[in-house]
Parts: structure tokens; sequence; C-alpha cells
């Protein structure tokens, strides 16, 4: 191998050798370059096959043996570089022919197990996988010679891109660690989609029967590992096998050990290019190939943090069904999930007594045999189980306020979207509108937003909020928003956006045919947007009946005169129509009839943009930011007045029960994301030599915003709850409840996640500040805590006083 540089720490020799042979001494660190480049992502640990450290182990590949098939490919001169260290089953080996790279499997040295180490199968199966575009390496060439290299082989070619060996993924952003996910789900159903026949893998498998199989195969390989008796081992097999699925008669191609680090990524991209060991392929029951693929969810006495991004075991399951058009209902996922464990379980058995005939690759081959007993309890646990959720995410609360059928659908459909498409484009929007920041073309919206915006269209996931249209209750929609509430511009995506959901409420409520034909249907359909006139700049607008702009009654027309701020949504280029709220003078009425909404078109002879205002300095991109607004003399027809004059005070109560239900549940999923990164940080950062989770004050920091949220989400719940159940008026009290404690609570957590990151959480590497910016102005957005407190104090008293007139 001329050029090549074998390098171990500090001692450097070049190799020349008229044969290929590679010599490879136990737990001796190796990295191998050629010309500067660094092949192998990290330094690469082998250990000798031999338990005896003091074993040399060669593989050798003589050039003069490579016959027949192989001289049809040229393989002469080719270099073997080194053998991976992973895998547990068939040695690896990376090979090298100029430019070209290839990688061989061959089954080990010594003795096996029976019907293990099935070379033939993984090259039959790659090679008709690869013919029908599923992503495989391309297999080249099969040897059944063993006097080539002493076992049978088969050789494939080696692509490039990125495995991941550790479940959480830490080297990627959240959204790249989502989309991963989504990725792999969405691979396994392709695979699972596939016809045998159509494949021509006819005969692959054994037929039907596939459970038993299973079952019986993995207790006779254990059973011929078994160094010692493990009786959860035998309970694990014996449940098994009385409870086999009734009509075990499925025959899709499975893949039979699909796990993360058995999958090839793009090297820049979240798609899979490659799937990766198919020793175990057969055709069988699909659910079992989903089970193993999701098991690392329920695995034993290990504590294992799940990093913002990864989906939770539920939103995985339904990418799944999803793809293969099936239902999210599993009667017997309880069977599947325990068969895997058992399967997990045999393996370490097995891995370990190769171990022990000095035949296996794996470098901790010897700790194999401490896993197999918690495995099998594990299998033993999840057999009793009729529910099955993951702790990526805390658990809903929603089925305690009576979340409907449908609602639940929709959540997870949102779930999924969200997932699948909108973390993963929060980098491109976020990095849109920094850049944006001083265009004048920074109120316009990225590309990406629109295209997302038809597929949730398309999907169905389309005015959510509105009951109406959706048919969903609060409840339901409560716990949307409140995932939603999770990535800043989501709500937009699913035209569930403030302040067009407000008004179109305000519409659909109290307008006329004509106002509905005309703004209402566009609005729905996503076409236009729209911007909300009430704050007055030298008022106090906490008392809404200081308003000083006006609406005037001059013959066929309102006149409007006055100035307004904080109107949100009017930079959004497609912001055609302003609800104003304003005074209409009648000294005669309550002050509470003096005031009116009416409808007034953006472009408006004197309705003039005065200039966005900032939130702690962020501008609000991308709900079109919040602008002073002046009216001089502005003409509008009395057509467009909303109800009636002096009906603005009853309009708005009408709505702002809904409205402010959604802003809690959209503020509680920001809090869930804030929590998320905390927890991130905590795990990963060490401070005086133990981890940030490690100290007490984070601990609790922790579990005081669990706290925090889990009251907040009730709360909100509760009030939702009631505005189905009572209406808004009677749902007053437990409305101003949770827009209390909603922005406090999510406050909090914020607060806290700024402080474990440091001086990261105030930058913008993370979206702390922003969060704390936004969710600090809804305790003045929606009405200072201060009147919701005095409401709730108000309320509070009338019923105390109730129940004291009831006794009496």
């Amino acid at each position: 191998m001329p050029g090549w540089k074998i390098s171990r720490r500090d001692q450097t020799t070049t190799v020349y050798q008229s044969e290929c042979t590679l010599e490879i001494y136990q737990r001796q660190e190796y990295s191998i370059t050629c010309g500067g480049t660094f092949l192998p992502r990290k330094p690469l640990s082998f250990q000798s096959l031999s338990p005896d450290p003091q074993r040399k182990l060669t593989q050798r590949f003589p050039e003069i043996s490579l016959r027949t098939p192989l001289h049809q490919l040229h393989f002469l001169g080719i270099s073997v570089l080194f053998l991976y260290s992973s895998g547990q089953s068939n040695p690896t080996f990376y090979l090298q022919k100029g430019v070209r790279a290839y990688v061989l499997r061959k089954k080990p040295h010594g003795p096996l197990l029976p019907r293990a180490h099935k070379i033939d199968r993984e090259y039959q199966v790659q090679k008709a996988l690869f013919s029908a575009g599923f992503p495989v390496p391309e297999p080249l060439l099969y040897c059944s010679d063993v006097s080539v290299i002493g076992t049978e082989f088969y050789v494939m070619e080696h692509v490039q891109g990125r495995i991941f060996r550790d479940l959480t993924v830490p080297e990627v952003s959240p959204a790249e660690r989502s989309a991963l996910y989504v990725a792999v789900m969405e691979t396994l159903a392709r695979l699972h989609s596939f016809d045998l026949q159509s494949l021509g893998l006819q005969g692959y498998g054994r037929g039907p029967g596939y459970c038993r199989r299973q079952v019986s195969t993995w207790k006779k390989q254990y059973d011929a590992s078994a160094h010692v008796d493990i009786p959860a081992m035998n309970l694990l097999a014996e449940w098994l096998m009385n409870n086999l699925p009734s009509g075990d008669n499925e025959e899709n191609l499975i893949h039979g050990d699909f796990r993360l680090d058995n999958i090839i990524f793009h090297p820049t991209e979240a798609r899979v290019v490659a799937v990766l060991d198919w020793e175990l392929s057969t055709t069988g029951h699909p659910l079992a190939d989903l089970a193993y693929a999701l098991s690392f969810y329920f695995w034993p006495n290990v504590c294992i943090f799940f990093p913002l991004g990864i989906p939770s075991f539920e939103e995985l399951m339904s990418v799944y069904c999803r793809c293969r058009g099936i239902s999210t209902t599993f009667p017997n996922l309880n069977f599947f999930l325990a068969l895997s464990y058992f399967k997990i379980a045999a393996i370490a058995q097995g891995v370990y007594a190769r171990f022990l005939l000095g035949n296996s690759v794996a470098e901790n081959s010897c700790e194999f045999a401490e896993m197999v007993k918690p495995l099998a309890e594990m299998g033993l646990n999840l057999s009793k189980r009729t529910s099955f959720t993951s702790e990526t995410q805390p658990r809903s609360t929603g089925e305690l306020f009576q979340q409907s059928r449908k609602g639940q659908q929709i959540l997870l459909k949102v779930k999924q979207f969200m997932q699948q498409y909108i973390f993963p484009a929060e980098k491109e929007v976020a990095e849109y509108y920094a850049k944006d920041e001083n265009s004048l073309d920074r109120w316009k919206k990225p590309v990406v937003i629109e295209k997302l915006k038809e597929m949730a269209k398309a999907e169905g996931l389309w005015n959510l909020f509105l009951p109406a249209v959706s048919g969903l209750s609060q409840v339901d929609y409560a716990l949307i928003a409140e995932e939603m509430g999770r990535s800043f511009f989501a709500p937009e995506i699913f035209n569930c956006q403030a302040p067009d959901t407000g008004n179109m409420e305000v519409l659909h409520m109290y307008g006329t045919e004509e106002q509905k034909k005309q703004w209402l249907e566009p609005l729905l359909q996503g076409k236009i947007s729209s911007c909300f006139c009430m704050t007055e700049p030298d008022v106090a607008s906490s008392d809404a009946t200081n308003m000083e702009c006006s609406i005037e009654r001059d013959g066929d027309s309102y006149v409007i005169n006055g100035q307004k701020w904080w109107s949100s949504g009017a930079g959004n280029p497609n912001c055609n129509i302003a609800i104003v709220m304003a005074k209409t003078p009648n000294p005669s009425a309550s002050r509470y009839k003096q005031h009116s909404m009416i409808l007034v078109p953006m472009d408006m002879p004197g309705m003039k943009l005065i200039r966005p205002l900032s939130v702690f300095g962020y501008m609000d991109h991308i709900h079109g930011g919040h602008f002073e607004i002046h009216f001089n003399n502005v003409r509008v027809p009395v057509s467009n007045i909303i109800l009636g004059e002096g009906r603005g005070f009853e309009i708005a109560q009408g709505r702002l029960g809904p409205g402010r239900i959604h802003h809690c549940m959209k503020s509680i999923g920001t809090a869930e994301s804030a929590l998320e990164i905390m927890c991130e940080r905590a795990a990963k950062r060490a401070t005086f030599g133990k981890k940030l989770y490690q100290h007490e004050v984070v601990a609790h920091w922790i579990a005081e915003s669990r706290i925090a949220i889990e009251q907040a989400r009730l709360l909100t719940l509760k009030a939702a709850s009631s505005i189905d159940t009572a209406g808004n008026i009677q749902a007053r009290k437990e409305i101003a409840i949770c827009k209390v404690i909603a922005p406090r609570a999510v406050l909090k957590v914020v607060d806290y996640a700024i402080q474990v990151c440091g001086g990261a959480g105030v930058s913008q590497d993370f979206p702390l500040a922003h969060m704390f910016a936004l969710i600090r102005t809804l305790r003045i957005a929606d009405g200072p805590d201060e009147v919701h407190l005095s409401t709730i104090a108000k309320l509070e008293l009338r019923d105390q006083a109730k129940k004291l007139t009831a006794r009496m």
C-alpha cells in the first residue's frame, strides 16, 4: 500500500506489502491517513478476536487468490484499510482501490451458532432492494469459495454519509434531530410497503407462522449460548409462546435489526441514503421491526436523556402509520415489544458466547452477559402493559377534560407535521428574518412559510381555532395550540395566528353576510391577513373606556380620527383589513356602550402607518409587526360597522375568552420548549466537577418548572372546559385565572432556562431571549395582571356571597 501511513500514537510506519495484510493488536488505537485526509470520523479501537490479549489477529486477502468472480471487477491492488469497530456479528472491512471505496462483509472465523451469519441472504436481499430503488449499498459480488479469505463474503459499494451511534444524536440541532428520526420511520414504512413478488423475493422467508418461529428461533439461540440459568428468559419465552398473535400469517419483508446505527444518513441532509446489516432479514410481521426500532424508549435500568427534538414514541408510530396508510391502533403491541427485548437479550447472550469462543468483534463483548437479565425482565414488564407512552414528552392532561377522538387525531397530526416540517424549517426562517432586520422588505414572508401553509391546508390542518369550521372543542384546540406554541412561526402555518384568529372570530360571530363574504372568507382561505386597532398611546388602555379615537356618523359614512398603536399585523404585505375599536359618543348611554368596532380597509385615504414598535428590541416580523397608526378623517361606509353602534365592548367580551385561552396554551408550549433546552444544557455542561443538573439548585429549577407548567396547563384546560360547557360569560373567573397564571409560570421557566444557559441564554444562539420578551409582553397585551386579579377578586366575592346566602 505505497503512500499509506498507519499511525499509532506517537509512532509512524510506512507499510509496503505485496499482499494486503491487516495486523491488529488488542486495544491499540490506530488512525489512517492518506494525503492528509483522515478517513474514519474518529480514531478506531480494535480488539483481538481472541480473549488472549497477546494473541495477534491477521486477516489476509492475497491478491493472487482473488479469482472469478472477483477478477471481473479488477480487484487487483485492493488495500484493506481497517476493520469496522462497530457491529457484533459479521466482521466488516473497509477496502479501497484507487479512488473507489468498498465494504466487505464476511462470516466470523471459528465455531458459529446454528442458522446465524447468513452472508448469502444479506447479498440476495440487498441486490433485490437496490434494484427497486430502496436505499441500500449497491451489492457487487458474492463469493462462496472459503479458500479465498477463509469464509464466505460479499462486497458492496461504500456509501458516504453519517452514522449516529448515540441515540440522542448530540452532534445535530434539535430540528435536524427530529427530521432524522422522522426519516427513519418513513424509510421503515417504505420497506414494509414492498411486495415480495415485485422484488423477486418469493420464498425468501418461510411462510406463515413468523411470530412462532421467532420465539422458537431465539429461544434455541439463547439455549445454545447460555452460560448460566436466567429464569426471566425462560418465563418470557413461555409467555411469548402462549400469547402469539392470532392469524400469524403476515409476510412482509422485514429487516430484523432496524435501528439508528444501522442507517447511513446523507452527509448534510436529514435523508436516509443506506440501510445496513441485513443478516436477520426475512418475511414476517412488520410490527416486529417497528417495535424493535422503538424499543429504546423503554430501555431498562438506564436513565436515557432525550434532548430537544427527539419525537415521542406516539409521534414516530404516527409517522409510520401515516406513510403506510394504516391505523395507529395495534392490539398486539405488547407482544412485539416483549419479543424485541427477548430477541435483544438472546443476541446479547450470543455476543458473550462468541467472546468465550474467541470470535467476537465487539470490543466490549465481555460485558454483554450482564445485560441479559435486565433485558428479559423488561420484556416481561412490557408484556403486561396495555398502553405505551414514551417519556420524551409530558403526558397529555387532555383526557381529564374530555378531549374528543377527533381532537386526539388532529393533535397527533399536528405533532407529526411539526416534527416533520416545521421544526426542520426553524433555522431557515430565523435566518431569513435576521438577515432582513433592516431591509425594506423585512415584513415579507420567506418562501418556506407559504409552502408549509399550502401543505398544512392540504392535510386539513387549517383554521383549527374556529369550532364551527374545525369541529373541535376549546379543550381540543387548547392542546393543539400548546403544540403550536413550541415554534415561533407554527401558528401561521395552520392559519391560527393572532391577530387574525380573533378578527375571524369577530366576523364569524358578529359580521353581516356581506362582511363575511368580503373579509371573512379570504381570511379563512389565507389569501389576506388583518390587524386589530384598539390600544392608544396617549391614554391608559388597561381601561378601554379611556379611548379617545372617535368614530362618528356622517351621512352614509363613518369618519374615524385618532391614534392607535400596538396594532399587530399591520406591516404584513397581505394585511388588507383592520378592525378598529373607537368611541362613538353617546352621553345618554353607559360608558360601556359608547364604543364601536368597524372594518377599515388598509388602503383608505387618511390612514397612515407611522412606525413599527419593537418588543424588548425585537421586531415581531412573523406577525407583521406592531404598528402605530394614525387616522385622519378616514371615511368608510356605514355598512362596515360590526353589529351596530355602541356594541364594541359586547363584541370584545364575546371573543376574548377563547382568544385568551389560545394565547395561554401557546405560551405553555413555549415553556415546554424552554424546559427542554434547560434540561439538555444541564445534562451537557459541567461546573465544579459535576454536571449542572447534579447541582441541587439546578435540579430544583427543573422541578419547579415542571410544577409550574403542569399547574398552568391544568388551569387553562379547566377554563377551556368551562367555555365548552358553560360559555364565555360563566367561565370568566377561570379565564382570568389562567390569564394571570400562564404568563407568570412560563416567564419563570424561561428565566430558569436562561440562567442555566448563562451568557448563551441571552444571545441569539438560543431562542430564550426572544421567548422572554414575548411572554413578558403577554402580561400586558391581553390586559395587565392587575385587571384580571381585580376581576377574580370581584367574582370570588360574588360566589362567596351566594354560598353564604344559600346557607341562611
